[in-house]
């Protein structure tokens, strides 16, 4: 049986939150990262009418973004570095009675990061993650719903801190056919207004993202998978001089391939590779992901 029960948020939202360039005096980009790239195949084929039960997952990424995409949407070699990321997630899932064939989640997931840009690194835990989720099935063979989660500012780190409040809202979905598979997600980022003592204040623009999976069930334990992952990021505006930030919108398409390894009914492993097709005003893509689920 394929374990499905995970639910998918973001490695790293600031670098999503934000435009991928130098957008502050001495600020650059952490990295490219997609909101919700890290999702695997399966990650919305979730049950109706259960008994509770818990899920520990956790996700990480090795990003080596030699490259960066300027306004123009060339591929320049330069601007790129290197990170690694991880999140930690505990997903409680539950029904209730007075609310049949309706199934409800709710995440706490911590962030981490270490990076090397600029012949500088730095490292440490992430913001902290917390939301809820709920779906229904129009048939045995789907599901959709809703997933909404709200970011803190802080982290360990003032380098791996967001230093403002974002939410990340998406719509859920899943087909399943005997042999194949696809499901994703289509979403938004919206953030409060940066503030820190004796900086200029900023509001980061809205975010749009999608992420699909499509995947054939090879066997019972092995299944192969194509993603694609795309985001949409507006200008920055300073608050404090009102004008916008140049170049401070992006935008990026990634594809990539993977497999879900189902070792036991509870125990699930999924890597995959993935790289920018095209962009702008971002570093590229150039990533290896790493999930492990775990069921009890």
């Amino acid at each position: 049986m394929r374990r499905k029960f995970t639910l998918g948020v973001r490695l790293g939202a600031f670098a999503a939150s934000l435009p991928a360039v130098a957008l502050f005096p001495g600020f650059a980009a952490h990295a490219s990262d997609i909101p919700l790239a890290i999702i695997g195949p399966h990650e919305y084929d979730l049950p109706v009418d259960f008994k509770p039960f818990n899920v520990l997952v956790q996700y990480g990424d090795g990003n080596a973004a030699g490259h960066t995409y300027d306004s123009l949407g060339n591929r320049q070699p330069r601007g790129g570095s290197h990170t690694w990321a991880g999140m930690t997630k505990y997903v409680h899932f539950r029904s209730f009675d007075a609310i049949p064939h309706v199934g409800f989640a709710f995440e706490l997931i911590q962030s981490e990061s270490f990076a090397l840009a600029n012949g500088q690194n730095w490292g440490g835990l992430g913001t902290t993650i917390v939301g809820p989720a709920a779906w229904f099935k129009p048939n045995k063979h789907s599901t959709l719903g809703i997933q909404t989660f709200m970011e803190t500012p802080s982290g360990t780190r003032d380098s791996t801190a967001m230093h403002y409040w974002a939410n990340l809202s998406s719509i859920i979905f899943d087909y399943e056919w005997k042999h194949f598979s696809f499901d994703g997600d289509l979403g938004s980022v919206v953030s409060s207004t940066k503030h820190r003592n004796g900086e200029h204040s900023y509001s980061a623009g809205n975010v749009f993202y999608t992420n699909l999976r499509f995947s054939w069930k090879a066997t019972k334990m092995v299944e192969p998978f194509f993603s694609l992952d795309w985001q949409n990021t507006g200008g920055m505006h300073d608050n404090t001089s009102n004008l916008w930030v140049a170049n401070s919108s992006s935008r990026e398409t990634a594809l990539g391939v993977g497999a879900m390894f189902n070792v036991t009914p509870h125990f699930s492993i999924t890597p995959r590779y993935s790289h920018s097709v095209e962009g702008r005003n971002t570093p590229e893509t150039n990533a290896y992901y790493m999930k492990i689920v775990y069921l009890w």
